[in-house]
């Protein structure tokens, strides 16, 4: 049985656990998450602040068994809200208060840093599942890059301390400019026939981007047709490797053309495995959501109906997700689905 894509939290769940990155935010923005919790305190929702990981796990699972758990909210960028989803149980319902750099996640749901509208969605309590992405052993909610902006992002983080700003990438970007070699990438991926029956082929290019939900940095859509509830992944792949061709290339996703570019092809997989051919260069990485990931090869694969993310009801309304007015179905239903992670 396919699990409803949308439904209500029922009255019962009334537990709230806000999980603040002390990393993420500056300035005003450290003291949203009081703000929050006052505003859902007022609204007759018992509201804990969880520090550690460990303990963020064991409340959570204990909540959702007890059927109280409203939300967890992931109060910081795209990294935070990765980390608390391979933490909590699969159906517990995430919102954002976004507080990161990026916050690509809060931008495709329309969700904006105002502990006024984050508690007015978890109050209206409407929930709906998207897709998620599986690389390894962690679970990644955007994209997963091979190669070159992975490289940027190993850079990046190598020399991290504290909230990362835009210009903090300036460093690392050029450095991969200049040092990354473009090494060939072969793709295997799955398609499905008409006879039910799996084909693999291949692809071979230097640059790969798997792609969950259509935001990555800067506004880039290198597949701008992904969407999270159709149970595949979008690969985007680049044939060509030099510092020229990355400059044509930002050209053409910024402007959309690429999509109708020879030297890139866009592909739909339920999984596939991207591997590094060139065995005498270093290790060539992939990042997940703008975090290093690892080193190639990568297995990858979807996860249909991952995320229980709580949305406006405008947002669910404008991206074809029916909503109505039943309160426990989707929470019942989700009970039933097991995900091997």
């Amino acid at each position: 049985m396919d699990l409803p894509r949308v439904g209500r939290m029922p009255p019962t769940a009334n537990t709230v656990l806000i999980a603040v990155n002390p990393s993420a935010g500056k300035g005003s923005r450290r003291h949203l998450p009081d703000q929050l919790a006052s505003r859902l305190t007022e609204q007759g929702f018992q509201v804990r602040f969880v520090q550690e990981l460990e303990e963020l796990t064991e409340q959570s699972h204990r909540l959702q068994s007890e059927g109280k758990l409203r939300a967890v909210v992931a109060a910081g960028g795209d990294g935070t809200a990765a980390t608390l989803v391979n933490r909590i149980p699969p159906a517990t319902p995430m919102a954002i208060l976004p507080l990161g750099t990026e916050n690509l996640l809060a931008k495709y749901l329309d969700q904006i840093t105002s502990p006024e509208h984050l508690s007015k969605i978890i109050n209206q309590g409407l929930v709906v599942r998207l897709d998620a992405g599986l690389a390894g052993d962690r679970i990644f909610l955007l994209m997963a890059g091979c190669g070159f902006d992975a490289d940027v992002v190993r850079r990046m983080h190598q020399g991290r301390s504290g909230n990362i700003t835009h210009f903090d990438y300036a460093k690392p970007l050029l450095a991969s400019l200049r040092h990354y070699p473009f090494p060939s990438l072969r793709i295997d991926y799955e398609t499905d026939n008409p006879s039910g029956t799996h084909e693999q082929k291949t692809i071979q290019a230097r640059w790969a981007f798997i792609v969950n939900l259509p935001r990555y940095a800067g506004g880039l859509k290198f597949a701008p047709n992904a969407v999270g509830t159709d149970g595949l992944l979008d690969v985007c792949t680049f044939q060509e490797g030099n510092w020229w061709h990355a400059l044509r290339y930002l050209g053409g996703v910024l402007t959309g053309r690429h999509v109708n570019w020879p030297d890139c092809q866009i592909v739909r997989t339920k999984r596939l495995r991207v591997i590094a051919e060139q065995r005498s260069c270093d290790e060539v990485p992939y990042q997940l959501d703008g975090d290093p990931g690892g080193a190639l090869p990568a297995d990858i694969q979807v996860l249909p109906g991952r995320l229980s993310l709580l949305v406006s009801e405008s947002w669910a309304a404008g991206h074809g997700l029916s909503v109505n007015q039943e309160s426990s179905t989707l929470s019942k239903l989700s009970e039933t689905r097991t995900y091997a992670v």
